[in-house]
Order: C-alpha cells, then sequence, then structure tokens
C-alpha cells in the first residue's frame, strides 16, 4: 500500500489511515507538536523534512522511508493518533535532473492525461498539488505584507501581524462542448500535441455564472452564440489549482468566427469524424484528449448520446 501511494505521486490520508502509516510519517516528520508546519511528500521517491532553525533538508528514499516506516511503527499506541496529523504533500525542492538515475520525475500533466494512477489517487494528487502552488505563491499577508503562516495541516494561512486568515484558492474554469445532434465544435490551441482538437475553455470572471461564463468564451473563441446551456461534469485540475466545469451548449448559428489569437483552428466535426478521433484512427492523424481529461468525458458522451 505505501509503496502503491507513493509510486502514485500522492500519499493518500485515507490509505494511509487504513494502514496506520500516518503515525510513523509523522514521527519522521516531528510533526507531534508542530502538526500544521509540515506535509509529506507527493514525489514518488523520497520524504523531505527542513528543519525551520537551521534550514536543513533531509531526504530519504522509497527504500529507506520503508525501513523507517518498518522500525517506527512499533512504538506508537492507537491513543497518540489524536495528537497527529493526516499527511499529504510538501515541496521536495530537487530538480528533476538531479533526482537518482533510478528516480523519474512525472509532471502532474503527463500523470492526469495519460491516466497513469486511479481516481482516487488523482483526487488525492490534485489536492496535494493545489495546496502546494497555493502555499508556494501566498507566503505573505494581502492585507498587511508581512509574512503569514501555515495553520489547520495546510488548509488555512494566518498572519500573526494583522490577523488575517487566508484560505486556498480555486478558480473555476469552464470548459464547453457546443453540439447539435448532428455535430460539434472542437478547437485547436497553438500548444496542443499534433493533430489534437478539443473542446473550448476559459476563466469564469468575477460575478459571472457558469451559464454566462459558457455564452461568453464560445462567443469570444469562436463566433458561436448558445442559448441553452448544461452541466454535466466535473474536474480538478492542479495546473495550478484550478476547478474544471464540463458543460454543453447548443448553438444559435453555425458560422465560426473564431479568434485566432487564441485557436490555431476552430470547426465543426461531425459525430462519425469523431468517433474515429476518440479511437485515434482518424484517417488523417486527428485526435482527441486522452481519457484523463474531462474534455475526452465532454466529447466521448455526446459522441455515445445518439
Amino acid at each position: 500500500m505505501l509503496d502503491q501511494a507513493i509510486e502514485a505521486l500522492a500519499v493518500s490520508r485515507r490509505a494511509m489511515a487504513e494502514q496506520g502509516i500516518h503515525l510513523a510519517l509523522a514521527a519522521i516528520f516531528g510533526v507531534v507538536a508542530e502538526a500544521d508546519r509540515y506535509f509529506a511528500s507527493q514525489e514518488p521517491w523520497a520524504l523531505k523534512k527542513t528543519n525551520p532553525e537551521r534550514m536543513e533538508t533531509v531526504l530519504w528514499t522509497t527504500a529507506e522511508l520503508v525501513r523507517r516506516v518498518a522500525l517506527l511503527c512499533q512504538p506508537f499506541i492507537p491513543g497518540s493518533a489524536a495528537k497527529l496529523l493526516d499527511l499529504l504533500a510538501v515541496p521536495a525542492g530537487i530538480e528533476p535532473e538531479n533526482l537518482p538515475e533510478t528516480v523519474k520525475a512525472i509532471d502532474y500533466r503527463s500523470v492526469y492525461m495519460q491516466g497513469l494512477i486511479d481516481e482516487a489517487a488523482a483526487g488525492a494528487l490534485a489536492q496535494g498539488a493545489a495546496l502546494l502552488a497555493w502555499h508556494a505563491s501566498h507566503a505573505f499577508c494581502s492585507k498587511c505584507g508581512n509574512r503569514s503562516e501555515m495553520r489547520a495541516g495546510g488548509y488555512r494561512r494566518h498572519c500573526p501581524a494583522c490577523g488575517t486568515d487566508h484560505f486556498p484558492r480555486t478558480d473555476p474554469v469552464a470548459i464547453m462542448l457546443t453540439a447539435t445532434r448532428e455535430k460539434c465544435l472542437l478547437g485547436r490551441g497553438r500548444h496542443f500535441a499534433p493533430g489534437m482538437y478539443s473542446a473550448l475553455a476559459g476563466f469564469i470572471e468575477p460575478g459571472e455564472t457558469i451559464e454566462a461564463a459558457v455564452r461568453r468564451e464560445t462567443l469570444e473563441e469562436a463566433g458561436i452564440r448558445l442559448g441553452r446551456v448544461v452541466y454535466h461534469a466535473s474536474q480538478p485540475w492542479p495546473f495550478p489549482y484550478s476547478l474544471m466545469i464540463g458543460c454543453f451548449g447548443e448553438p444559435l448559428n453555425e458560422d465560426i468566427q473564431a479568434d485566432l489569437n487564441e485557436l490555431e483552428d476552430c470547426r465543426w466535426f461531425f459525430r462519425a469524424e469523431v468517433r474515429t478521433m476518440l479511437d485515434r484512427t482518424h484517417a488523417d492523424g486527428l485526435i482527441t484528449p486522452p481519457k484523463g481529461a474531462i474534455a475526452h468525458h465532454l466529447i466521448r458522451a455526446w459522441v455515445d448520446s445518439e
């Protein structure tokens, strides 16, 4: 269980609790007295502990971690669990090129897009990655400018100077598939993989409803006006801390006026052609996003709805 969790790039709090391993991890990190100062590693290869006094970093490989866990599991009694914190993630501060030869670093996007871990582990990864990114970019109080401190195991930052509490942010993003019974609208960004087309997407602005954002983004990027908008599903997207809100939109016009500053191409695709894109059998090598992306599920749901 421990090896699987580590190899998945995220330590699942639920899985750790089931095995009692969080007790040993907490001991390694010395969080009995300072539970809100540390996380456990999201990397597949090591854990680290930083000494706040001397800024020392201790790095453990998977094998060393397992050895320490085996040694430290014995002294604990069930009652001590109340003093400890379930652990999720910590920044390692090591560049991929400096990893041991036996270790390969896998970026979050590849893990998601290639479906390398199951749904539960992907949720833990998204949670840990989003929290790490938020702490890295919100070290100072936005009200008075003084350095803030981590609290509540990383789910809050507190400013000791002015007393303000800050909480993790989530940026909502609308991703929408505009479709009729016969065809759907797909666009291609300049950074996409060769041949890939996907659903359109954009951030929801302050004061907007989800429906208004779907209509605005579709009009801005493709020149298509939408009538009815229907919610389908959502997906956490830790780049750095977004929530993708998937919707279907009903077009009121079909003449595309693509914003070529945003898109490389945008056009209508008929259902049969989209099916070959999903199956990776398109004659011209066109494809849709892989299964790890919510765009894939939107497109698949439409194709299978006939």
